[in-house]
């Protein structure tokens, strides 16, 4: 029996445990381990290279997770432990981590952000969607135009191959874009309907990464990049956008040039309509 200990854990990572009775195992990695229940939620073990989610429990580093587990492995929940076969994780001193950035202030602060953000370089990483589709779904967003964006949801939904296809990752990106650039109520209208039209088109797994961005949920990583556009740090920026997008074969960036589209659409438009 091995025993680790979780350092951090998500609000929606903390649900999952409390509420799931038969959960299995979805994806097992070397480093990292991906659980879904009945309700096709999904809790990600990972470790602090990794970091905080939205449906993350981060555990000690050095656990070999394909040493001990495959998708036969049972599991067990227990209120301060998860066992999964002989390999036993301690959640009782897990600090709790909030995936929710500060939506109203960084929609304050947003054209500020936005001088940051056109300073970037965003590559063109996005060989396997048809240019007209993404741009349009991000000028629908920037707009609020639920409808049509609901149209072109149903289009990149499932998009591309991998655990989290290239058009979910754009959806994602822009989702985010929309919480910043609408205020408050219209960016959470838009990410909900989007999330919910997108997730049953795709993979359990890109499911939960559009649901929790529909919720207003992001990952450290993301937080960290809000972060640095406020500070107005270059360097700093560089760094937090070069850690997107390292994330996955293409995944951080895909996601960037969805938020990057979004985002300048948005005032592309807002300055049509000053002119």
């Amino acid at each position: 029996m091995s025993f680790i200990e979780a350092l951090q854990i998500s609000d929606a990572a903390r649900d999952w445990l409390a509420h799931s009775r038969r959960p299995h195992i979805l994806h097992v990695f070397d480093h990292a381990c991906n659980l879904i229940n009945e309700r096709r939620e999904v809790l990600c073990l990972v470790p602090p290279q990794i970091g905080c989610g939205p449906f993350n429990l981060v555990i000690e580093a050095g656990t070999l997770f394909s040493a001990h587990l495959d998708v036969q492995s049972r599991i067990f929940i227990h209120a301060d432990q998860l066992d999964l076969d002989d390999l036993t994780i301690g959640i009782r001193s897990a600090r709790p981590w909030s995936s929710s950035p500060n939506w109203r202030l960084l929609h304050g602060k947003r054209r500020e952000m936005l001088d940051q953000l056109t300073s970037l370089p965003i590559p063109d990483s996005l060989p396997l969607l048809p240019n007209r589709l993404i741009s349009d779904f991000a000028l629908a967003l920037a707009a609020a135009d639920i409808s049509s964006a609901l149209a072109m949801t149903r289009q990149l939904a499932g998009l591309g191959p991998g655990l989290t296809p290239a058009g979910d990752d754009f959806i994602l990106g822009a989702v985010l874009a929309a919480w910043i650039v609408h205020p408050p109520g219209v960016g959470r209208a838009l990410a909900e309907e989007i999330a919910n039209s997108a997730a049953p088109l795709t993979t359990s797994l890109s499911a939960a990464w559009l649901r929790s961005a529909g919720r207003g949920e992001a990952g450290i990583l993301w937080h960290e990049f809000f972060d640095t556009l406020i500070s107005m740090d270059k360097v700093q920026i560089q760094e937090a956008a070069g850690a997107i997008l390292a994330m996955g074969e293409t995944s951080g960036a895909d996601a960037l040039a969805g938020f990057f589209s979004a985002f300048v659409i948005w005032a592309e438009l807002e300055r049509s309509k000053v002119s």
